[in-house]
């Protein structure tokens, strides 16, 4: 089976960034599967075909009588399924990468192709995984600014025949710079961190780093300073994330905390104070002291906490692994605070 490199970042996104404990490349139904839900499907068909046609004379299905037709044709690049809570979370991504900008013909086919992969996509996780709700994603580095906002235009009507047809589905398109700060930079950031050969976009970026310099490695601290600048600029937009709305509080701490910490940017009687179980609680909510120190443990992880070792101001500590942000235990609010206080100093 072939995997796009574009398809390749996407899964490490959705396993290590979006924490889906499923991720699969290429998702495409099987002709065996029973397609449930055929009427509601039959209505986004028919309500998504009559709406775009009249506003916006876009002719989705080209003729496609049947709603088996249009799924026939479906394949997901990537799909991602997170248990969280109890509750079921889906992601559903399509993944386009065109080095001259997004194109599949003129710029009302190409607008008009994007929906058709959003509604598809729909259509086949309501039909075949039963789930009403979820998000898809239209991803791509490059979309020209005509086409990027067309499709920003006619977001809310696609959620909105969606609605119609009794489906609370989120639909994103994420692209140029938005893909680079939510998805490609925050896979960069773990680079260090993931040794799974089927991950092809990490290891090939790990294979280079092993003939590169420190100034031409690829790693998300050599993005470090500028998104500083940035933040310090706005602490008030950083700590309303929009970049961090991408993460989950796990990968908050395995990325930015850690690269701050790595980086030396915490002085050392924090570095104490983190040791210590009352400001861990105190500051950021968690039940342990944030940082433990490696030493005297043989290299082996203890409980609780991450297994790989960070190195700060020449030590290595095991970083605090339990972080929660459900409603009677978030710890998110706290780690976001500490970290606006940190880039306003």
């Amino acid at each position: 089976m072939k995997i796009e490199m574009g398809e390749s970042l996407i899964l490490s996104w959705l396993r290590h960034i979006k924490e889906c404990q499923i991720v699969q490349t290429n998702w495409k139904p099987s002709s065996k599967w029973e397609l449930k839900g055929i009427e509601q499907i039959e209505k986004l068909k028919i309500l998504s075909e009559e709406r775009f046609k009249q506003l916006y004379q876009y002719d989705l299905y080209k003729g496609s009588s049947s709603v088996f037709q249009i799924i026939a044709q479906a394949e997901v690049d990537v799909i991602g399924i997170g248990f969280d809570n109890d509750e079921i979370k889906v992601h559903a991504v399509d993944v386009a990468f065109h080095e001259s900008g997004l194109n599949y013909g003129s710029r009302e086919e190409t607008v008009a192709r994007v929906i058709k992969k959003c509604l598809r996509t729909a259509m086949c996780t309501f039909g075949y995984l039963g789930l009403t709700a979820g998000t898809i994603v239209f991803a791509s580095p490059k979309i020209n600014p005509a086409v990027y906002a067309d499709l920003e235009k006619i977001l809310p009507e696609i959620e909105n025949v969606l609605k119609e047809a009794e489906m609370d589905f989120q639909v994103r398109i994420i692209c140029n710079e938005d893909f680079k700060s939510k998805i490609l930079e925050p896979v960069v950031d773990i680079l260090d961190d993931v040794a799974d050969t089927s991950e092809l976009f990490m290891r090939s970026l790990q294979m280079y780093n092993l003939f590169a310099d420190k100034r031409t490695r690829f790693t998300g601290m050599s993005r470090k300073p500028k998104i500083v600048d940035n933040r310090t600029e706005s602490i008030e937009k950083m700590t309303g994330a929009d970049n961090f709305n991408e993460m989950k509080i796990g990968a908050i701490v395995r990325t930015e905390l850690r690269k701050l910490l790595e980086d030396g940017m915490v002085s050392d009687v924090e570095i104490q104070l983190m040791q210590t179980k009352e400001y861990s609680k105190e500051t950021f909510d968690i039940q342990y002291p944030l940082l433990m120190p490696s030493e005297g443990t043989n290299g082996l992880h203890p409980a609780r906490y991450y297994s790989v070792p960070i190195t700060v101001h020449g030590k290595k500590y095991f970083l605090c692994s339990e972080w929660f942000e459900v409603p009677t235990n978030n710890d998110r609010p706290y780690l976001l605070k500490w970290l606006a206080l940190h880039f306003e100093r």
